[in-house]
């Protein structure tokens, strides 16, 4: 369980022993003292707010989580393998940017985008759906930064067999579940996943802190 569900686990509680607090027993009194139970109610009521906008449990949506999209590659002839359009190489990107390709009409594997930081370690992006969403031979991914401003990534493609994209699947929802992002050290990349592109991009700017 993460911190932010525990904290409004606690809200939730401390509101109802207020509201219990607040009636009376058999003898006429009040459970507990009134500025007692205001206090625990408050208290309650800002854990609830705070574990749910920070949470998953509400969709909250600020002006940094906005996609950003800006020039695309523009392709010519017919498609004979999984090509990145945006972002293009050496660009200078937003903090979430919607990392966008193309694919040949008979591909049938799964999609993914690795982001690589100055930390070297390698980061599965996703959206609700886990893997990037394909349709009439075109691709697309959320994709996150988190870093200072001018910072280096590599954004890496991914070809992923049903294994490899079960485990960046899994791994990414054991992150979420533990609000902690440590990132894959390349030794424990799935064999199923094949390097297909490799992009350097770089933040324009401090994303640090953002998502």
């Amino acid at each position: 369980m993460s911190t932010k569900i525990v904290i409004l686990v606690i809200g939730a509680v401390l509101t109802v022993i207020a509201i219990l607090g607040s009636s009376k027993g058999g003898s006429g009194k009040k459970l507990l003292n009134s500025t007692i139970a205001v206090l625990f109610g408050v208290t309650g009521l800002l854990m609830m707010i705070f574990g749910s906008y920070s949470s998953d449990l509400v969709n909250y949506n600020t002006q940094m989580e906005q996609v950003s999209i800006g020039t695309k590659l523009k392709i010519t002839g017919p498609v004979d393998a999984v090509k990145v359009v945006y972002p293009i190489d050496q660009d200078s990107v937003d903090c979430r940017i919607l990392t966008m390709g193309v694919y040949p009409e008979t591909h049938e594997k799964d999609i993914w985008v690795l982001i690589r930081p100055t930390d070297d370690r390698y980061y599965p992006q996703s959206d609700h759906t886990n893997t990037s969403y394909k349709r009439d031979g075109e691709w697309q991914v959320v994709t996150r930064f988190g870093g200072d401003k001018g910072e280096a990534y590599d954004l890496i493609i991914y070809e992923a067999d049903s294994t490899a994209s079960t485990f960046f699947s899994a791994t990414i929802a054991k992150w979420k579940e533990a609000d902690d992002y440590p990132g894959l050290q390349l030794e424990e990349m799935p064999s199923g996943a094949k390097e297909v592109e490799r992009l350097v991009i770089y933040t324009r700017k401090n994303c640090r802190g953002v998502f």
